[in-house]
C-alpha cells in the first residue's frame, strides 16, 4: 500500500492540539475524518512529525498515512483539502518511501514563538501580547541554549521518558518592528520546551528570576522545576528537516 507524506499548515486556536480525541476537535482527527470518505469510509491512520498542543500554529507540519486510492496525487490533494476545515490546509502531497516516518525519519524541527510589544489586537491569537524587551539581553539566554544540554528542567514531566538530552541548532531572538520572534531549532524538543524555554527567558529578563538560576536550571536537571510557561498562541511549527 503506497505511503503519502503531506505538509500541513493549520491555526491552532479552534483546535484541541494535534493529537486525536474522541470529544474535541484536533487536527490529526480533522485530517484523518476527512480521509475517510477516500477509503471506502474507513479510518486511515495519520501520523504526525510532533503533537502540538492546544492552540499552537503550524506552517511545516509533516505526516504520513497509508491509502490505497486509485486519484493522482493531485486530485487527492484537492480531494482532502475540500474536506477539511478552512483552518487546516495540505500544501503538499506525494508518495514517499515505506519506511518514512514523519515523526522518527526527522533530524531538525523548526519552531518560532511570537511575542508583539504593540496594541494591535488582532495579534492576540498569534502571539504573547507583551512589554517591549532588551533584544541584546534576550539574546543572551538564546545563546546560553545552544549545543547539547539535558533539558529535563523545562519540559513537562514524563516518567516514561529516560532520554531528556536535545541538541540546539539555533537559538536567537529578532525584532521586525512590534514583532519579538524567538527562532529555535533542534533535533528533537520535550513536551512544552519551547514554551518553557520563552517563558522562563523573559521572566529572567523582567527580574522574576536571575540569569544564575536561569543557568541552574539548564546545567543542573531538575524535575518539576519552577520554571515559567509562555501562552501557546505564540508559538508556531516552522518546519521538519528530514536530510542531514
Amino acid at each position: 500500500m503506497p505511503r503519502y507524506k503531506i505538509n500541513i499548515k493549520y491555526g491552532g486556536s479552534k483546535f484541541f492540539g494535534w493529537q486525536s480525541q474522541s470529544d474535541k476537535p484536533t487536527i490529526q482527527g480533522a485530517i484523518e475524518e476527512a480521509l475517510k470518505p477516500l477509503n471506502t469510509n474507513n479510518r486511515v491512520a495519520v501520523t504526525g512529525a510532533g503533537r502540538t498542543d492546544t492552540g499552537v500554529h503550524a506552517l511545516g507540519q509533516v505526516a504520513h498515512f497509508d491509502i490505497s486510492t486509485k486519484l493522482t496525487d493531485a486530485d487527492l490533494l484537492k480531494a482532502l483539502n475540500a474536506r477539511l476545515p478552512q483552518s487546516i490546509r495540505v500544501s503538499d502531497l506525494k508518495i514517499t518511501a515505506d519506511d518514512f516516518h514523519a515523526r522518527f525519519s526527522a533530524k531538525r524541527r523548526h519552531y518560532n514563538y511570537q511575542c508583539y510589544t504593540g496594541e494591535n489586537l488582532l495579534f492576540n491569537n498569534q502571539a504573547w501580547l507583551t512589554e517591549p524587551m532588551d533584544l541584546a539581553v534576550l539574546n543572551q539566554y538564546a545563546k546560553l541554549l545552544l549545543g547539547k544540554h539535558d533539558f529535563l528542567s523545562f519540559s513537562k514531566l514524563n516518567k516514561n521518558l529516560d532520554n531528556t538530552i536535545c541538541e540546539i541548532y539555533q537559538s536567537e531572538w529578532i525584532e521586525n518592528q512590534e514583532m519579538i520572534t524567538f527562532k529555535i531549532c533542534g533535533n528533537r524538543f520535550l513536551h512544552h520546551m519551547v514554551r518553557y524555554l520563552v517563558g522562563t527567558m523573559i521572566a529572567s529578563v523582567i527580574g522574576k528570576i536571575s540569569i544564575e538560576q536561569f543557568l541552574n536550571l539548564l546545567d543542573k536537571p531538575q524535575k518539576d522545576a519552577k520554571v515559567f510557561m509562555a501562552p501557546p498562541q505564540g508559538l508556531i511549527l516552522m518546519g521538519i528537516d528530514y536530510e542531514n
